[in-house]
């Protein structure tokens, strides 16, 4: 290949990682092409938390602001009880105005129209996937679903938790279940809803999540312990809701009401032990192909925009490729797979069922300062690379 021209960097798939990858590499003047197996972009029943790690990433490729606009800032964050009192409370406003930074709950479809407006809709092939690559030390050919094949400078797999080219580089391996199923919806805002507030109510086996996201709209989440591979028939999904929640505060069943049923999505919650190595050659891997993690500490989404960032930032660079995607690798592996470690922790604490788990539970997370939680989350952000 030509070293006069930008490298071209070929993503396997367009999810935020890879959208955001996509904006970093444009930014820094590399030329990137995308492919993604859908043959539309779209999220049904989907919202995300982009936390303040995650939007100082964006900052540093000119994003940070337009998101902040195509979401919500919330002003409180809350654990709560099923009776709807607090097992603790985080003002996270005086956190963001001190930091200086917003943290943004967010449709996933308004998140994915500001990353694909400056990915470039061109540089997004949608219907065409990466099934097998070969990495002969000088180039990267990706062999694609419909037969045919795109060579470029590195290859980077950022197709989610059953990534193709994860398989390809690391080996297939069992996918580590949680113990939990998981629903999610979106719907409008319905009485009831504190605007600002992001909560997540703990119960015996169950949790329930509530997401104001702007534009008239809540995010939700559910969880419940359950064996894996189970299945809702159709219109079954708000009538188990409403049952496992039933007697929950405020607005909980009536969010469930709300929301259609053909657009609650059940998903069951897996990830991936941690891994020493994402990368070899040419190829390397991004947010859940290269360290899936379960949802609880709201880092999935954010590990992989500061992964896209940091790796944009690398491959910018005038080194060869190899020594790119290895100094990505060290900067980013120890961090997210501690949030992989501690995601997976307090799941198992979170759905504790046994009323003296849950008292001990419940204690502990009481006896926690506001001060000591706010310094976290202002470590979080400033231990981001």
């Amino acid at each position: 290949m030509s070293t006069s021209s930008p490298r071209h960097v070929l993503v396997a798939g367009a999810g935020i990682g890879g959208l955001t990858l996509a904006c970093a590499l444009r930014r820094a003047g590399l030329s990137v092409t995308v492919f993604e197996r859908s043959e539309a972009l779209t999220w049904v029943g989907a919202g995300i938390t982009v936390q303040m790690n995650a939007t100082a990433a964006l900052r540093r490729i000119g994003l940070c602001d337009e998101v902040a606009r195509a979401g919500a800032c919330p002003t409180d964050s809350a654990i709560l009880r099923p009776s709807g009192s607090a097992l603790t409370r985080l003002p996270v406003a005086r956190i963001q105005e001190e930091l200086g930074l917003p943290l943004v709950c967010i449709h996933r479809a308004r998140l994915q129209a500001v990353l694909l407006a400056h990915a470039g809709e061109e540089n997004v092939q949608l219907g065409r996937s990466v099934t097998a690559f070969h990495d002969d030390g000088q180039a990267v050919t990706v062999r694609l679903s419909d037969g045919s094949a795109v060579t470029g400078d590195a290859l980077v797999g950022a197709d989610g938790l059953r990534s193709v080219v994860r398989g390809a580089l690391l080996g297939d391996a069992p996918l580590r279940y949680s113990g939990y199923t998981s629903w999610r919806g979106v719907c409008p805002d319905v009485p009831g809803v504190t605007p600002g507030l992001v909560s997540e109510t703990w119960g015996p086996g169950a949790r329930f999540g509530v997401v104001p996201i702007g534009f008239g709209q809540t995010y939700w989440f559910a969880t419940q312990n359950a064996p894996a591979g189970g299945r809702d028939a159709p219109g079954e999904s708000k009538r188990r809701l409403q049952s496992l929640f039933a007697g929950w505060h405020a607005p909980i069943e009536d969010l469930i009401t709300a929301t259609c049923d053909a657009n609650i999505v059940r998903t069951d919650i897996h990830d991936r032990p941690p891994v020493s190595r994402w990368s070899r050659g040419r190829v390397t891997l991004l947010g859940d192909a290269a360290h899936p993690m379960t949802p609880n500490l709201g880092q999935g989404g954010c590990q992989a925009i500061e992964d896209a960032v940091v790796l944009g930032e690398c491959l910018a660079g005038d080194g060869p490729v190899e020594a790119a995607l290895a100094a990505y690798e060290s900067r980013r592996r120890e961090r997210a797979n501690a949030f992989v470690t501690r995601s997976w922790s307090l799941g198992r604490m979170a759905q504790w069922e046994s009323a003296a788990g849950r008292f001990v539970r419940n204690t502990l997370f009481q006896l926690v300062p506001s001060g000591l939680a706010a310094r976290q989350l202002r470590d979080l952000v400033r231990d981001a690379t």
